[in-house]
């Protein structure tokens, strides 16, 4: 293990310690108070100096996420809210969407709101406002190497509709500032089902400021709005008053291996007293998510920047079925969906 700048074996770690928590490790455990009574957390850390809340509660969704007590992501005026408050209508994600590191989108239904008759179909779907159902939560000495692991399940679904399930698995090693994201989404019951998923990451200030550079692995980039031109895309404000979303469309990605990567970097990350430079990269496999949505927002108290990986455009389902793009799960079909987000200093 890299741990402190030394390599260590497990018995010169525990010679050390009096249990490996001392350093990193897992704490379940469920809030109290206001909105957030009775949520479900994993708190994780790396020891390296990457932090992040699990919300077992809300899809398995990550939370709050921090590099040396400094964070990472953007938090919704909201909080933490227990999924009970989510009201189902319209535009009521709005009220009771966490944000933090990455929020699920799905999953029949992403984007606008619409009517698919004879389905009112709200804001962003139901998947980030969910209850998974805890199934794993341990850390395991593997060689000289600890592994956490966390895995949960969330299942969409109603009589005479949709019953598809997403089971979660969220590794990170003690000594690395990685995260490594696994989904297995899978069809249950004898029909077909709309499907649509989005992965809406969320980074925010101090990571976010005009200082930042932001690099797409896009060859051609759409806006969804005729009117807002494509070639600001990647330049980074400070917040600004009365700003109107921005969201842009990234086709035809670059890929290693079937690999994309996009790259935020900031060059004076405070870390203490001190900044320094760090860059942050967002991993994910483009087999089933072969399209990068990018929504830009610097504005007052809303200053985030989302990447989000994805199946799917954000008009909503009709939008997407008279696209000819939706995309129908066939009962029993299994899919794979893999992501990582990487922080280093550099």
């Amino acid at each position: 293990m890299q741990l402190y700048g030394k390599t260590m074996t497990r018995r010169e770690i525990e010679q050390c310690l009096g249990r490996i928590e001392q350093i990193g490790g897992l704490q379940h455990c469920r809030l109290t108070g206001g909105k957030a009574e009775g949520v479900e957390q994993v708190q994780v850390r790396t020891g390296a100096g990457l932090t992040f809340e699990i919300n077992v509660s809300r899809g398995m969704d990550i939370g709050l996420a921090e590099y040396c007590g400094t964070s990472l992501t953007w938090l919704s005026p909201n909080g933490i809210v227990h999924p009970a408050y989510w009201q189902g209508e319209s535009t009521s994600w709005l009220q009771t969407a966490v944000g933090g590191l990455v929020m699920t989108c799905g999953l029949t239904q992403v984007g606008s709101p619409c009517n698919d008759d004879p389905e009112n179909l709200s804001l962003h779907g139901d998947a980030h406002q969910l209850p998974a159902e805890l199934l794993r939560c341990e850390g395991e000495w593997q060689g000289d190497e600890y592994l956490m692991t966390v895995k949960g399940r969330i299942r969409q679904s109603r009589i005479f509709g949709e019953n598809v399930t997403l089971a979660r698995t969220i590794r990170s090693k003690i000594g690395e500032n990685r995260i490594e994201i696994d989904n297995v989404v899978e069809k249950g019951g004898f029909s077909e089902t709309p499907f649509m998923l989005l992965y809406h990451f969320n980074f925010g200030f101090p990571l976010m400021t005009g200082e930042t550079e932001i690099h797409f692995p896009s060859r051609k980039v759409i806006a969804r709005d005729n009117e807002i031109p494509v070639m600001d895309c990647a330049q980074w404000p400070e917040p600004q008053k009365n700003f109107h979303e921005r969201v842009y469309y990234h086709e035809d990605l670059i890929t290693e291996n079937g690999t994309a990567t996009a790259v935020i970097h900031q060059p004076h990350f405070p870390v203490g007293n001190e900044t320094r430079p760090l860059t942050v990269r967002l991993i994910w496999r483009t087999e089933n998510l072969p399209r990068l949505v990018q929504w830009k927002m610097p504005g007052e108290g809303v200053y985030v920047l989302n990447l989000e990986p994805a199946n799917c455009h954000v008009e909503g389902r009709v939008a997407e079925r008279n696209r000819g793009t939706l995309q129908m799960l066939q009962p029993g079909e299994v899919r794979h969906y893999n992501l990582a987000v990487d922080i280093n200093e550099n």
